[in-house]
């Protein structure tokens, strides 16, 4: 590969006509269909598949096949297929469904509302994660216009992921001898620590969550008149949070939400703590005074990979402060996010957190946890030599730094499914979503020359990808690998 024309191309590219394309898409409000019931009918999600397979099907790749496949009842996927030389595949993964609005964005800037500014373009969705087949393509577009070979690539973009991507084990399955089985899976759905280096995702966090209900009255009555008598809905729900978190320091006190972490993330988590020091926290928009949880900068990275945590993301049952009254409300709802350990089974997790809340209801209130998600997390297999060479060699090339490791703490569903399928692939995860970039908040960016040097970084791991497999070092690697390394369980 010459790096210098894979460079030129990719800048030019993104200039060009990836950035207008995601601008296109920002403006889209395709939500996830967990913030949308209603997505089919408004019609938003088909105008960003129309939009992506429109640009896909007019890029000069040889031999390419664009479809949009809709399953009876399922949000839609778009799946491209682009013939390569040897037996070996490249499975490419992106998504295109969107978080909400969410509230806070600064004056000049809306979720819908594209601006570039500073080497960012803000917005919902372009790092989150419309840029993946952009970028897909345009890698493997930088392959062919140098004449290097590449393995075939299948890229698949799904439309449920910020919903947990229920509908996506549907279409593996529905597509499964189309896809074969790949040695090498690629997901531009990660984040960065920093933008200086080529990131790469050894972990991800699973998640269960729901809503927790507290009720005590059948109606709202009057404060002065019940007070003293009735027990407030609100103070018997900070007494069931109690039971599974430690209201001082947050950390969850059921011992079954926890797993004994590896010694290898453990040693990962202490190079990115030299290597980021403050960086690690201080990309958050902390109030002046504020500190984080703990001092300890590797404890910070684990708390944020292989810990449980706990966050209350909505509430119900309040009146907002404009038109509270004097009331003893009825009831009090919250919705629980509970970030799991990557290897920890979510559904056991659930069942966990709803036998520890509804458990002897104090006063006899009625308790009642309904449980919505159940997302596995995901622990990445050994890293064979070959992979490992190649993603530092790119990092060195378009970064001018090595790469780095390190778990991430949201959750990719995608990840641990293809774990499960697919035991015997190497996982590049990697993405854009750097310091301040607010993934799902407010004034949600993508830091535009991190877009280019991923996109370029991709290209040469496919190209080295097709030089491995032509030795025959990218089959049943990680299978082996992974058991060695975490036994039966693998590499999920």
């Amino acid at each position: 590969m010459d790096t210098a024309k894979t460079d030129r191309f990719v800048a030019d590219a993104w200039d060009g006509d990836i950035v207008p394309q995601l601008i296109e898409y920002i403006r889209i409000p395709n939500k996830s269909p967990m913030f949308d019931a209603q997505w089919r009918e408004n019609g938003y999600m088909a105008d960003a598949v129309k939009l992506m397979a429109g640009w896909a099907k007019a890029q000069p790749i040889k031999g390419m096949s664009v479809e949009v496949v809709e399953l009876e009842g399922r949000t839609p996927l778009i799946y491209i297929e682009i013939p390569g030389q040897g037996d070996d595949c490249v499975l490419l993964y992106g998504h295109l469904d969107k978080q909400p609005e969410m509230t806070g964005w600064a004056d000049d800037l809306g979720p819908w509302k594209p601006v570039v500014k500073d080497d960012k373009l803000y917005g919902r969705g372009g790092a989150d994660d419309g840029y993946a087949l952009y970028g897909s393509l345009t890698a493997i577009r930088a392959l062919q216009e140098q004449g290097l070979p590449h393995s075939r690539c299948v890229i698949l973009i799904e439309a449920c992921e910020e919903s947990g991507s229920y509908d996506l084990p549907y279409y593996v399955d529905h597509l499964a001898e189309r896809i074969g089985k790949p040695s090498l899976v690629v997901c531009l759905d990660s984040g960065c620590a920093n933008y200086d280096q080529l990131w790469c995702t050894t972990s991800l966090r699973g998640l269960a969550g729901g809503n927790l209900k507290v009720s005590v009255l059948s109606e709202g009555v009057h404060s002065g008149d019940a007070s003293g008598v009735v027990p407030s809905s609100f103070r018997i729900l900070r007494q069931l949070l109690s039971r599974l978190e430690d209201e001082a320091t947050g950390k969850i006190l059921v011992d079954d939400l926890y797993v004994e972490i590896p010694e290898q993330r453990i040693a990962q988590a202490h190079r990115a703590a030299e290597v980021l020091g403050s960086e690690i926290w201080d990309k958050f928009p902390f109030l002046p005074g504020m500190t984080p949880m703990n001092p300890d900068l590797t404890e910070l990275v684990l708390n944020r990979t292989w810990r449980p945590a706990l966050s209350i993301t909505g509430v119900d049952g309040m009146p907002p402060l404009s038109s509270a009254g004097n009331v003893l409300r009825p009831h009090t709802a919250v919705k629980l996010s509970l970030r799991l350990p990557p290897t920890l089974e979510p559904k056991k997790a659930g069942e966990v957190l709803k036998r520890v809340l509804e458990a002897n209801p104090p006063n006899g209130c009625k308790v009642e946890v309904e449980l919505e998600k159940a997302s596995t997390g995901w622990n990445a297999p050994a890293l064979a030599p070959w992979l490992e060479h190649a993603i530092d060699h790119a990092s060195r090339e378009f970064f001018g730094a090595p790469a780095m490791y390190m778990g991430e703490g949201g959750t990719i569903p995608f990840m641990g499914m293809l774990g499960e399928k697919f035991p015997g692939a190497q996982f590049m995860i990697t993405g854009v979503l750097g310091p301040h970039s607010n993934a799902h908040g407010p004034n949600e960016f993508l830091h535009i020359p991190t877009g280019k040097r991923v996109t370029s970084a991709v290209a040469k791991v496919i190209a080295e990808h097709y030089q491995a497999s032509e030795k025959g070092l990218t089959r049943g690697v990680a299978a082996q690998a992974g058991h060695a390394q975490f036994g039966d369980h693998g590499c999920c």
